[in-house]
């Protein structure tokens, strides 16, 4: 009898793990959503397309954030980004100082509210959990913080925090994988600057580090926390970053490609991408579990976007299968699948206005 009982868990754990394995295959053909924004100074839209199984793009609608875009370029990365469950994204009003908030439903987005950005000229969002914070890019620069509820956003009040002390040009922040630290990049002073943030959501003062390469913009983690920056002066780096500052991993890195300012990861943190503005090309890099960047092609070309193509910044799908550039210069998104081994397949494009801003993808 005994015997019989093991046999007929071991048929049972079994048929539960094919189960499991059904269900992951199925989510990772799911199909999601990518978004971008038109950056409107007339009024500011968020674009939605709904993404198959495939990976190609289909007009989902348009979305007004009852706010107002720039016009011009916001010079960042995250200027749209999506909350840690996919239920919620935020966009900024680089125009009028405010920041929107939308429910994401299947058929497209609700706009619950749009509030000020606790500065001027929002230009990059990052959130974990339910705190969300804003890089105000006017003026000296600053960082404020917000509680993110179902429907609402609500300044957390006193949280507004300079930038670090001879910092300038900032282009993005986020928080690190945990929600321990912020992270802003600094394009001019060419420095990082890191932020604890205690449990209460509030930073603490920041630390300036300089960067190994010239020009830090776009970044990302990897899934061990390391930094991982691009640089477009024509390099990527990676870091360790604590509240005591960031210390370099790999040092700047050459891309071979102009300008790669804007960097991101894939899901399972094993590789990274720029996206290169003056190349008109994507150069991969394998991320090692100590954080150091390997180029994937020796030409630093894993795609071609075309000449004048100018890719801006990009995204990965919810289920790491695919990735979406924002290719300003030929007004296009333009997705590809990640094979296992870094390389990127087109999956195709789909056409958005001029001047849009950002992306974001579940």
């Amino acid at each position: 009898m005994y015997r019989i009982r093991l046999v007929f868990l071991g048929l049972a754990l079994a048929a539960a793990l094919a189960t499991v394995g059904t269900a992951t295959a199925a989510d990772d053909s799911s199909p999601g959503a990518v978004y971008t924004l038109t950056n409107s100074a007339a009024g500011n839209v968020v674009l939605a397309f709904s993404r198959a199984a495939d990976g190609t793009l289909t007009p989902q609608g348009s979305f007004a954030t009852a706010g107002l875009g720039s016009g011009a370029s916001l010079g960042s990365q995250g200027s749209v980004v999506l909350s840690d469950d996919g239920r919620q994204l935020f966009a900024v009003n680089a125009g009028s100082g405010s920041i929107s908030l939308f429910d994401v439903r299947p058929d497209g987005l609700q706009l619950d509210a749009t509030v000020a950005s606790g500065g001027s000229q929002p230009i990059s969002l990052t959130v974990h959990d339910n705190l969300l914070y804003v890089l105000n890019g006017g003026g000296a620069g600053s960082i404020s913080g917000f509680t993110v509820g179902k429907d609402s956003l609500t300044p957390l009040t006193g949280s507004t925090r300079p930038l670090g002390t001879g910092s300038s040009g900032p282009a993005q922040v986020q928080f690190s994988p945990d929600g321990g630290l912020l992270v802003v990049t600094e394009k001019t002073s060419n420095t990082i600057d890191v932020y604890a943030v205690g449990k209460d959501g509030f930073a603490a003062a920041p630390v300036s580090s300089p960067s190994a390469g010239g020009t830090p913009f776009g970044f990302d983690f990897d899934n061990r926390g390391h930094l991982l920056v691009s640089e477009a002066a024509g390099s990527a780096s990676s870091y360790g970053v604590s509240p005591a500052g960031a210390t370099a991993v790999s040092g700047a890195v050459a891309t071979h490609q102009g300008a790669p300012c804007w960097l991101i990861a894939s899901k399972n943190g094993r590789y990274a991408y720029t996206a290169n503005a003056g190349g008109g090309s994507l150069s991969g890099f394998a991320v090692a579990q100590d954080g150091t960047l390997t180029l994937l092609d020796a030409s630093g070309v894993t795609a071609n976007l075309g000449a004048g193509s100018h890719p801006l910044d990009a995204a990965v799908s919810g289920n790491g299968r695919y990735l979406y550039n924002l290719t300003d210069g030929l007004h296009r998104i333009s997705g590809f699948r990640i094979a296992a081994d870094g390389s990127l397949a087109s999956t195709g494009t789909i056409a958005v206005p001029a001047g849009a801003a950002g992306i974001a993808a579940r």
